[in-house]
């Protein structure tokens, strides 16, 4: 990789959400031939999300926020973890209670999830807290009924995100594991395969890429994923210049919060 030559613009006070301000890292690899534009957006997150063109977050205190026009609207409810996908809105509270928003509202699911994942063709996936992992087929995923039946994988995780071409998730341990065969009727798949690496979270874009953060708080990306090679090549780290506790990535947007909850959106 070449050198890294770096402008950074910085406020010295912290916006509140709903504030225009915008602030502009500029990464540049001088041997890449390529720049890697991010923009720091204002307000802190804990957790966020992208997907079918859409930007969900929630804070720190459970606040969840809607990314629209340039700034964060607020939107009513309290969660812990939410995301975005072809599957609609879902979330999770901190007592695990599964949500999905129908019309602008909540509407409680029967079930109990820490960490839920609308990214699948149309179907949802998610791990409780003592870390199995459950799916919901397409059929149930789309309906309004609120005590749909998941369905129970082998295994274990802590997290668990699925794509176009497939689920992949990490462990207690941060070992990194693919889903093969997963289908919008048939969620569940049929094997895992372990990948070489350790992540601490993973996600998949709508369009099929997938990125993690390991404990280190590096940004990678999985290179070389394609019809022939569902779980890829190599993990190519993302060069930036701080440390990341979450992402996600969508229509041609990575999404980065920082350990302190900073936001970044980098053009990809």
């Amino acid at each position: 990789m070449g050198e890294l030559s770096i402008l950074l613009l910085i406020s010295s006070s912290e916006p509140p959400p709903n504030m225009l301000h915008l602030f502009y890292l500029f990464l540049v690899y001088t041997g890449a031939g390529a720049a890697l534009q991010c923009t720091q957006v204002p307000g802190k997150l804990k957790q966020v999300d992208a997907g079918n063109g859409a930007v969900y977050g929630v804070s720190d205190d459970g606040n969840i926020y809607r990314w629209s026009s340039n700034t964060w609207v607020q939107v009513p409810g309290q969660l812990i973890h939410v995301s975005v996908g072809p599957a609609g809105v879902w979330g999770v509270n901190k007592d695990n209670t599964i949500f999905k928003l129908l019309d602008g509202n909540w509407k409680t699911i029967a079930g109990s999830l820490k960490q839920v994942d609308a990214g699948g063709d149309k179907f949802l996936a998610g791990v409780n807290r003592l870390d199995s992992i459950y799916c919901l087929n397409e059929e149930p995923t789309l309906s309004t009924d609120p005590a749909p039946t998941f369905t129970l994988l082998e295994g274990g995780l802590k997290y668990y995100s699925c794509g176009p071409r497939g689920c992949w998730g990490v462990s207690s341990i941060n070992e990194i594991f693919y889903r093969y065969d997963v289908k919008p009727n048939a969620c569940q798949g049929s094997k895992w395969q372990q990948i070489e690496g350790s992540l601490v979270m993973v996600e998949v874009g709508t369009n099929g890429s997938v990125y993690g953060v390991n404990a280190e708080g590096k940004v990678y990306k999985r290179e070389g994923i394609c019809a022939d090679k569902l779980t890829g090549s190599s993990w190519t780290p993302v060069d930036l210049c701080s440390r990341y506790k979450h992402v996600s990535v969508d229509a041609g947007t990575l999404w980065l919060l920082t350990e302190k909850g900073d936001i970044f959106k980098c053009e990809i």
